[in-house]
């Protein structure tokens, strides 16, 4: 139970206060289920395997994203990570204060400015991901295997259609 009402005490009483509306009840509750859903594995995330580490959600997604795809332009790590060059500025500032990253102009353009992890940087993602892997077993474990990949096929499906 996320907040004061279970998930199905919710569902009831919108569905008693909009019962005369023409509501599509099945879309909204998979568009409100998957926000609640996404909040409760970001916030177990951080609340386990993150905070051992001391890194919020968004820290880690700049250093997974530069993880995978290093080097990589700030704007690019803005666009995979879902959020603005403001907060990813910050994010960025705290990384590199702690020596997991290190930012630079590029020798193509001087205006941009490219993002490599250290050393340490990627000895903390090599270590730390195993860990938030066992988490993310954690979260679906009471899903089969054929319920995990048809859960994952259409969240694929609902991201692409919003991103097309």
């Amino acid at each position: 139970m996320a907040g004061l009402h279970t998930l199905n005490e919710t569902e009831r009483q919108v569905e008693a206060r909009f019962s005369d509306s023409p509501i599509d009840f099945a879309a909204m509750a998979v568009a409100s289920n998957l926000f609640r859903a996404a909040t409760a594995v970001r916030n177990h995330l951080e609340r386990t395997v993150l905070s051992r580490e001391d890194l919020s959600w968004t820290a880690f997604v700049v250093l997974w994203v530069t993880w995978i795809w290093e080097p990589i332009e700030t704007r690019q790590i803005a666009v995979e990570g879902g959020f603005s060059k403001a907060t990813l500025t910050g994010v960025l500032g705290t990384l590199e204060g702690r020596g997991l990253l290190k930012r630079s102009k590029s020798e193509q353009d001087g205006r941009l400015v490219i993002v490599r992890l250290t050393d340490v940087g990627r000895e903390l993602m090599g270590r730390l991901f195993p860990e938030f892997n066992l988490e993310e077993i954690h979260v679906v474990e009471t899903l089969s295997s054929q319920s995990k990949k048809e859960l994952a096929d259409h969240l694929r499906e609902i991201t692409r259609h919003l991103e097309s």
